[in-house]
Order: structure tokens, then sequence, then C-alpha cells
């Protein structure tokens, strides 16, 4: 686990913390709240993006504390460092005034310990499911070694979907998994990333994607994972773990006075959310269960990917992309050399070697960087440094003399300034064939425009090079290094 500053802690903390000040100004439940509003607005989805980490915590604390139902959320990685510790605590603390929680984990990159995850899906309220759990939970090294040699697609099929949904009434999409990194509270490094805030028609179509990845073979209870655990999980043992989640978060010494203000403003920058929602027809894609039947090998789409390539294929002036990693998969690059020659704009802003965090992913772009800038699109590489995370933290001026790395790990797309995609989809052959993935899709020149301005903004000079210059002599030696032993590996569909 990256450290973290103990200040930064404190804030996370207190983003997730509903006891004491927050509790205080509960008085209305997420229903009458957002119910004036939908029947203001009939037939439409409202939607609003999360563009600040800051702001993307606060939004899920108030629904946290504010509902009265269900909570039911859905992530690729949810870690044990000071964001998922509270995120949990939160959970539990809705689970204990009668919210019935269900969590759903992909097993590659969960680090919880088992004790903690048994103790909290024995609570009457919660439930934790494991998806495809092949490599981590409840899996030893030798059977581990085993799934990797006789499944290799099998053990790379994870699901990437990143949800969140409060009494089937608000729902969260978008880049941010549940961890330290996509909140702009890590030390090391932090992510430029995005989500879309939705209520409305389109939430029941995403609690119909939960549900079915909920109802999945692939989807296993903690508990069936881990019966040796499970044995020694007694009521005491249980009690335990939800007072030490409880104590936690209830560390009040850690909590400088700007964050006690942060507490208590909570409700009043969420009212100030909800009145700048855009209401109009907003889709929400989504792949099934397992991708795709695996008939051809570690290729196959899904439904995910044929809405992009559908959209893509509808560009008529210009098509604005921002993606962590860029890897074309198969016919991607003949479908925008296409656009290209059809008079039509493509830029894409990505990752740098200098700030990437996956080098494998970076080793794949390499490999087609020239042909990607052979064929007319322009291509800009997020700096590890950029002007623009000034502006996106909103502590930096806190963190500036050992100021992060910062990254792109936000998936959106723009077409023709009016159509807009905010997901979960990199665009790599991972995402196209063996993830999962998940985002929201809206025709509105608003929403879409105020994003392609945020993705235009990041691929200014202070933020990006142009990678036309090669930007990769800024990155370390090392990184240079370790990079030639990547690209010499043939796992580009794996990417």
């Amino acid at each position: 686990m990256r450290s973290v500053l103990i200040m930064l802690a404190s804030i996370a903390t207190s983003l997730f913390l509903a006891t004491g000040p927050v509790s205080a100004e509960v008085e209305q439940s997420l229903g009458t709240i957002v119910q004036p509003l939908l029947a203001t607005h009939v037939g439409k989805s409202g939607a609003y993006v999360l563009e600040k980490g800051e702001e993307a915590l606060l939004a899920r604390a108030w629904l946290a504390d504010h509902a009265t139902k269900s909570i039911d959320v859905q992530y690729f990685i949810w870690s044990t460092d000071n964001i998922g510790i509270l995120a949990s605590e939160a959970l539990l603390r809705a689970a204990e005034r009668g919210v019935k929680v269900r969590v759903l984990v992909d097993d590659l990159m969960i680090d919880a310990p088992p004790e903690a995850m048994l103790a909290l899906a024995l609570h009457p309220n919660i439930d934790v499911r494991i998806y495809n759990p092949m490599l981590t939970v409840g899996t030893s090294k030798l059977k581990r070694v085993g799934n990797v040699v006789t499944g290799l697609r099998s053990v790379n099929q994870r699901m990437h979907d990143k949800t969140a949904l409060f009494d089937g009434m608000v729902g969260i999409t978008g880049g941010r998994n549940m961890a330290d990194e996509y909140f702009d509270y890590d030390h090391e490094y932090n992510f430029r990333d995005r989500d879309m805030l939705v209520m409305g028609p389109v939430v029941a179509d995403m609690t119909a994607s939960f549900e079915r990845f909920w109802g999945s073979a692939l989807a296993v209870p903690v508990e069936k994972l881990l019966p040796k655990e499970l044995k020694k999980i007694n009521p005491p043992r249980m009690r335990t773990v939800y007072a030490d989640l409880h104590a936690y978060a209830a560390r009040e010494e850690n909590f400088a006075p700007d964050v006690r203000e942060n507490v208590r403003s909570i409700s009043r920058k969420f009212d100030g959310l909800l009145r700048e929602m855009v209401w109009d027809e907003v889709r929400f894609v989504s792949d099934l269960p397992g991708k795709n039947d695996g008939s051809k090998g570690l290729g196959g789409g899904g439904r995910s990917t044929e809405a992009l390539a559908a959209l893509l294929k509808k560009a008529k002036k210009r098509v604005t992309i921002q993606s962590p990693y860029l890897v074309m998969p198969k016919g991607a690059l003949k479908l925008f050399r296409n656009l290209v020659k059809n008079g039509v704009e493509v830029r894409i802003i990505t990752n740098s070697l200098a700030s990437t965090d996956n080098l494998q992913a970076f080793s794949g772009y390499r490999k087609q960087r020239a042909s990607i800038l052979k064929s007319g699109i322009k291509i800009y590489e997020f700096k590890p440094d950029p002007a623009i995370r000034r502006e996106l933290i909103d502590r930096y001026p806190k963190l500036e003399k050992t100021a992060p790395i910062f990254a792109i790990h936000a998936k959106s797309m723009v077409i023709d300034g009016e159509t807009l995609f905010v997901g979960t989809f990199n665009f790599d052959p991972r995402s196209a064939n063996l993830n999962t993935e998940v985002g929201m899709l809206v025709t509105n020149p608003k929403l879409a425009g105020e994003v392609e301005r945020n993705i235009k903004q990041d691929m200014s000079p202070e933020n990006s090079w142009n990678a036309a210059d090669n930007p990769d002599t800024f990155a370390s030696s090392e990184k240079r290094r370790k990079l030639r032993l990547w690209e010499a590996l043939p796992m580009d569909p794996l990417l």
C-alpha cells in the first residue's frame, strides 16, 4: 500500500463519517429529496459530471448517509487504505440503521482481510460477493497457478464495472475505484478521474445490470470462499470488527478545522450539485456477466464495445477521447483511419511514460504509436506534474511541496461536441474483449461541451506533451528500461 499522510487520512475520514456532525444535519431521506425532482422532470434522467475527487467523495458520503432502503455497490478495486476502510464503515453504519447493503467486488485486486469481509457479510443487513474468484479470495498459491495455466482467458475476464446505487433512485458510475488515489488522497500517486451522478429512469437500467451480476454464477458469496475462516468467526469477533471500524472513523483528534467545516457543509454542497443537474435522455451501457461466450479466445467483444464502435461511426466533425491506456483493439485503427479520411478530427489524450502506472499497457501503446500518429490521429500524453492539478485537487496548496504524481484514469469520449460517454471503458483490447464495462451515454451539448472543454484543457501544453515529440525522454531511465522488457513479451491481447 502506498503511504498516506495522516492529514489526508483525516480528510477522507471526515467525508465518510456520518456520526456526529453529519447525522445531526440529516432531516430528510433520500426519497423525499429526490422525488420532487423526478416529478418535475417526468421521463427524463438527471446527470451531473463529477470532475473533482473531493466532490465525488462528498457525493458518495451524502448519499450513503441519506439512503434509507438499499445501497448496492459494485467495484473492480476495493483497497484497505483509508478510503476503503472508511467506505466499509459507512456501509456498516447504513446497515445498522436498517439499510440493506450488497457489495460485489472483483477478485483480482481485493486485499481486504478475510475476518473483516466475513464479519461484514454475516451482518443481517449486509451481503458480500466476490466476482470470478480464481486468484485471490480463498485461493491457494498452487490453485492460483493451476487456474492461470488451465484457464488463461477465464482468469483474465474481470468485472471492471464501478457502480454505486442508493435506494434504487440515485446512481454513480465512472472511472473511480474505492481507494485513496481515485479521490486525490494518496501521498505519492493520484488520478485525474471522472464519474457521472444520475437519477431518474436510467437508474432502473443500472439496477437491472447490478442484479444480473449479483445473480450470476460468477458472483460467489464470501462465506463459501472462506469456509475455514468462517468457522473462527463468532458474535464476539464480529462485534470487535465492527467496533474497530467505528473507532477508526471516529478519531476526531486527527481532524483539522477545515475538515470539520467540510463535514458540516456536505448537505449544502450536495444541494448545489442537485441544482446543477442536466435533465435529458440518458442511456446506461453495460456488458453481460462473462462479457462474451469465449468462443473467440481472448477476443469476442461485448455490448459496450459494440455501442461505442457504433457511436464512433456516426461522428461527422470531431472525436475527443480521454483514456489512461491506448492500445488499439482489432479493427479500431481502421475505424479511426476512415473517420480521418472523411474529415473527422480525432484527438486522444492518454498517459505519458512519465505519468503512467501501467507499463504493460504503455508497452502496447508504444508499439502502435507511430501507426496511430501516421493515421492522422492527434495524440497528447499527460504530464506527471500537470498544471491542471492545482484546479482539480482542492487541497493542492497544502500538498504543493511534495505534490504526488497526477495521472489520467478518466475514461470519456465526446462526439461532435454533442454526445458524451463517461464510464469504465479503456481504449484497449482488455476492455474491448475481456473485462466487463459500464458507462453513461447522453446526447446533450451542455454536458458534452463541458467535458470536452475539460479534456481539451488537459491537452494544453501546460498539462500534456504532443506524442509526436517523443515524450518518453522525460521518464526516468529505470522506467524506460523496464518498458523495453515489457515490449519484448507477446501479451498485446491481454493489455
